[in-house]
């Protein structure tokens, strides 16, 4: 079967999301290809697009705030008008049999192209966030794959037919396996600044993290180049390490990850059962995925200020009876999840296409 994924790279976690339903997709026996829609459209114009986009959720997250706001139940039918021309086009040029798309607008766009076609082509869009945003909601989906049970229920009070969506977790790569952990020798903490590498600038901070008792950390600086050289080769107990592809390896030798909670890394420590301290999220999405993590004691929360911060961390990382809780909270969780769900709807879909 022939699957076409779209994303956008508005943030790494739609793309993250759309190769690792690629890569089960693919372990499924399909042909799976994932296209960045807004750089096949405007290959010009997309690195300066997403280049704003960071800019805006990095530097103006009040008006990014108040922009998911207002529009929490507002149709996006009409955003993907701009894309209409070279979605046909893509369409023509891939043939799928299904298309999934793992960002709203790749959804609206898809949507749309269904209902002015008209086609059948069947769609499933898969939400990035704990959220039941209506920028996801569109009349052309034949399928959601949202992140829990209370976005499933969220989709079904904005009127979607509950029987179209499942549970299936946010996708993340299958290298995310629960590890065994020791917790008899000295703890690791991994801290991850996001794909931008958004960390603590006060030397005071690091300084504290080194003089941590038994504890020996890793900093994933994401493409922080400045700070990755402020702290390589510094600090006795610490360990920066550059942008990697390699989280995996990382999360399954920690003990406890501090982090943004951004929906692809909450559950990519879910599947690697490490409990996680999240930084108070200002941005509403993260907002939602940290109240999820916290409902299901999966997580603690981590004030942004330096001295509360590092009594978050001493309080969790030394805590085995916390520790233990978190890592049962997501043993629950992962076992309620449909994890390779998407492969078992593309193949219901495509079937529902072939005349009998």
């Amino acid at each position: 079967m022939n699957i076409l994924i779209l994303t956008g790279k508005f943030g790494m976690g739609h793309l993250s999301a759309a190769n690792a339903l690629q890569e089960q997709l693919r372990h499924d026996g399909h042909r799976a290809d994932t296209v960045d829609l807004f750089a096949y459209a405007m290959p010009e114009l997309a690195p300066a697009m997403y280049g704003a986009f960071n800019l805006l959720v990095t530097f103006g997250g009040a008006f990014y705030n108040l922009y998911h706001v207002l529009t929490a139940d507002s149709s996006g039918d009409n955003r993907g008008d701009g894309l209409l021309r070279a979605l046909d086009t893509l369409l023509d040029e891939y043939q799928p049999d299904v298309v999934v798309s793992t960002h709203p607008i790749c959804s609206a766009a898809m949507s749309q192209y269904k209902e002015e076609g008209p086609s059948d082509l069947p769609l499933v869009t898969c939400v990035t966030d704990v959220t039941c945003h209506s920028e996801w909601i569109h009349p052309g989906t034949d399928c959601y794959l949202v992140a829990s049970e209370t976005v499933r229920q969220g989709l079904a009070a904005k009127g979607v037919a509950p029987h179209l969506v499942v549970v299936s977790g946010i996708p993340v790569s299958g290298r995310f396996q629960p590890a065994q952990r020791d917790r008899s020798r000295r703890r690791e903490l991994l801290i991850m600044g996001g794909g931008l590498g958004l960390m603590p600038r006060r030397d005071s901070f690091y300084q504290a993290l080194n003089a941590l008792p038994g504890v020996h950390t890793t900093i994933l600086t994401g493409r922080n180049d400045k700070l990755f050289q402020r702290l390589n080769g510094r600090y006795e107990n610490i360990e920066a390490v550059p942008f990697t592809t390699q989280v995996e390896k990382y999360m399954a030798r920690a003990h406890l990850m501090l982090s943004k909670p951004g929906g692809i890394t909450c559950f990519e420590a879910i599947a690697a059962r490490l409990p996680i301290l999240a930084w108070q999220p200002f941005l509403k999405q993260e907002q939602e995925n940290a109240d999820f993590l916290v409902r299901c004691g999966m997580a603690r929360i981590a004030a942004k200020e330096e001295s509360a911060c590092l009594t978050a961390i001493r309080e969790t990382i030394y805590d085995d009876q916390a520790l233990a809780a978190m890592e049962q909270a997501m043993e629950k969780t992962s076992a309620a999840l449909a994890r390779a769900a998407v492969c078992g709807v593309v193949a219901g879909l495509a079937g529902e296409k072939v005349p009998a």
